[in-house]
């Protein structure tokens, strides 16, 4: 899966990934979204990265999984970030 594929996986991880983990992450729902983007190119980084699984397909589970816990990464330590500055 390309780039693009990521980005547009990204965008529904990163939803997901704020259904999953709600809280009161500075940014809203377009950085929640940004930052699924970014936790998805991240959790595609890993795959390939630490599990071998660089090379996939959209509608492979692996990628859904990578995506969905990459985005939950970026945005914990998002939330983290957010919450000194308050």
């Amino acid at each position: 899966m390309g780039f693009i594929g990521w980005i547009v996986l990204g965008l529904i991880a990163g939803a997901i990934a704020k259904a999953i983990l709600p809280g009161k992450q500075g940014g809203g729902w377009f950085a929640t979204l940004l930052l699924g983007v970014v936790g998805a190119i991240l959790g595609g980084w890993i795959g390939g990265a630490v599990f071998g699984k660089g090379d996939l397909s959209f509608w492979s589970l692996w990628s859904w999984i990578l995506a969905i816990g990459g985005s939950l990464i970026v945005l914990v330590i998002w939330g983290f970030i957010t919450k000194k500055r308050a």
